[in-house]
């Protein structure tokens, strides 16, 4: 931030970040393995001195979390917040060798990214030759690639495979949509069409400015507005991104 973007003061320079555990990481096999996992990551984010923390549910590569997983991802970040002891230091792997390698080589891998973006002309230039996603792309492929040839093991998928009974499904009544449109449908009802109309012609005509669109926003949305409103004026000005292969 310093070296970048001149940042000047020790506030400026200060990286506060929030985390979540990687939902990718978790498995549809023994699905009850993935508190384990959970567990692993919870502690590495507090390990990072991340200030805000999200823990996923052990039930989440199969739908959404049931009350019982998501009180037990809750209750990992209270035993690893309350139990574990890693909360009584501000930097409890101060001084590792293993960790200040890591960091250095994740420092310097990060540097080369952005000096390819920088090359590209910025970020909307990269994306715009298709970089990022093909970075992803690869990443995944390589990624998927060690797992099938066992380079990486994955518990429960390519080793220690066994049966597991099944755990409880989050299921949604189909009655949620039915009371969803209803709802929507009495908002448009009752909202003042004037007011509506007006709020989402200023947003549009803010967007040929160099200005503040967060005010224009804010607007529409007290016009009661809807998210797809708002996303269609944008669309409108800007058009949608169409994904391209890199050049």
């Amino acid at each position: 931030m310093e070296q970048r973007f001149g940042a000047k003061t020790d506030r400026a320079r200060s990286l506060r970040f929030h985390c979540q555990t990687a939902g990718v990481t978790l498995t549809a096999q023994q699905p009850l393995v993935n508190v384990a996992r959970v567990t692993v990551q919870t502690l590495a984010a507090v390990l990072g001195g991340c200030q805000s923390l999200h823990t996923n549910a052990y039930d989440e590569a199969l739908g959404l979390p049931t009350s019982e997983a998501a009180t037990i991802a809750l209750r990992t970040q209270q035993v690893v917040g309350y139990e574990s002891g890693v909360s009584d230091f501000v930097d409890p792997m101060a001084g590792s060798y293993a960790v200040e390698s890591l960091t250095a080589r994740l420092e310097k891998l990060a540097g080369e990214y952005i000096e390819r973006i920088d090359a590209l002309g910025g970020m909307v230039a990269a994306i715009e030759h298709g970089y990022p996603q093909s970075e992803i792309q690869r990443s995944a492929y390589q990624d998927q690639l060690a797992v099938e040839r066992k380079r990486r093991i994955v518990v429960g998928v390519n080793a220690f495979v066994q049966d597991a009974p099944p755990v409880p499904v989050t299921t949604v009544d189909p009655r949620v949509e039915v009371d969803q449109i209803e709802r929507l449908q009495s908002m448009r009802a009752r909202r003042d069409p004037n007011a509506h109309a007006a709020a989402l012609g200023r947003l549009e005509g803010a967007l040929h400015s160099e200005g503040n669109l967060l005010p224009y926003v804010l607007d529409a949305v007290k016009a009661y507005a809807t998210v797809g409103e708002i996303a269609n004026v944008l669309r409108g000005a800007w058009g949608q991104h169409e994904q391209r292969s890199p050049e």
